[in-house]
């Protein structure tokens, strides 16, 4: 996958899809007005339920379903004739939903209550691990079948995979639980049956969060264990951001907060890392990238108020 430029639109939920899931048109509108002139290299499509389980919120957009692939095959496309590629970020939500979402139990790792939403769920047996394992597999061949340009598995902001790798809600005494290796033994089996689907040409990302900033809960050293085994494991691209602390560090208002976490990723991996968080500044991401923090920035926030800030940003680039 060849990029123009290194500005990514990360997956920001948009909760405009219809009731089941499905594209609707406010979707394809979103994206073709934020997609327009292809001055944003790379998009990821907010988080998609991969099964009814994992469904995180209503109007969340869904990959759970083979009948669904027809509509996203337009969404794809309209990005793609506006001149930038796209990967969707396939997604199960765990403990971070309620059953009012999901109509059915809520799982998670262990029986512990959620950091976030302090919902109690119920642990999940190895067999049902390993139907989610093919739940993140099928959707991921719905993603390629779709015509998208890659997959982003998501495990961050305290979601199912992101509750496995965080050692405050995964208590587990089996082999998906204790140390850093145990505890992303999910993810390393999702990447390999993910592979095993797309093929090796097909790129995989994913979205780690790298720190809870929480006493107890995952941090750097975990993430630096985690980051190298999942570019054995065959992800081409990291996506760096915060783990139960969500989407922002608590207390910094610099641009690039994520930053101290993708320059230690950085050392430890030779496959590109993304950088997001409260980047609102051409100038500040060319900076970032200047200095060696990052290969990718995402602007999230900015692009999502302002349909024309990556046309703005890299024509002010250009211009000095």
């Amino acid at each position: 996958m060849t990029l123009k430029n290194r500005l990514v639109m990360p997956p920001m939920a948009t909760s405009r899809s219809e009731d089941n899931g499905k594209v609707s048109k406010g979707i394809l509108d979103y994206y073709d007005e934020k997609t327009k002139g292809g001055y944003i290299s790379l998009v990821i499509i907010e988080h998609s339920f991969i099964a009814q389980q994992g469904k995180a919120s209503d109007k969340q957009l869904s990959i759970a379903d083979n009948s669904l692939v027809e509509d996203l095959k337009e969404l794809a496309t309209i990005i793609h004739k506006n001149g930038s590629k796209t990967v969707m970020q396939i997604n199960h939500a765990g403990s971070a939903t309620d059953n009012k979402i999901t109509g059915v139990d809520i799982v998670g790792p262990s029986a512990v209550p959620n950091p976030r939403t302090g919902n109690l769920p119920r642990e999940l047996t190895e067999k049902e691990i390993n139907e989610v394992i093919e739940s993140f597999k099928d959707a991921a061949l719905r993603v390629k079948n779709a015509g998208f340009d890659g997959v982003e598995i998501h495990s961050a902001h305290g979601y199912l995979l992101n509750q496995f790798f965080s050692p405050l809600s995964n208590k587990r005494i089996d082999q998906y639980g204790g140390d850093v290796l145990g505890r992303i033994k999910i993810h390393l089996e999702i990447i390999k049956a993910v592979r095993n689907a797309v093929g090796d040409s097909y790129p995989i990302l994913l979205r780690l969060g790298a720190s809870d900033y929480m006493e107890g809960g995952s941090t750097i050293e975990d993430s630096k264990i985690a980051a190298l085994a999942f570019e054995k494991a065959g992800v081409d691209i990291l996506d760096i951001s915060g783990g139960f602390c969500g989407y922002t560090v608590p207390g910094s208002k610099v641009q690039g907060y994520f930053s101290s976490l993708t320059e230690g990723i950085k050392e430890v991996v030779s496959i590109p890392v993304i950088l997001t968080g409260g980047i609102t500044e051409a100038q500040a991401a060319e900076k970032l990238l200047l200095e060696g923090k990052a290969d990718l920035i995402g602007v999230g926030r900015a692009i999502y108020k302002d349909s024309k800030w990556a046309q703005d940003a890299i024509e002010s680039i250009k211009s000095e």
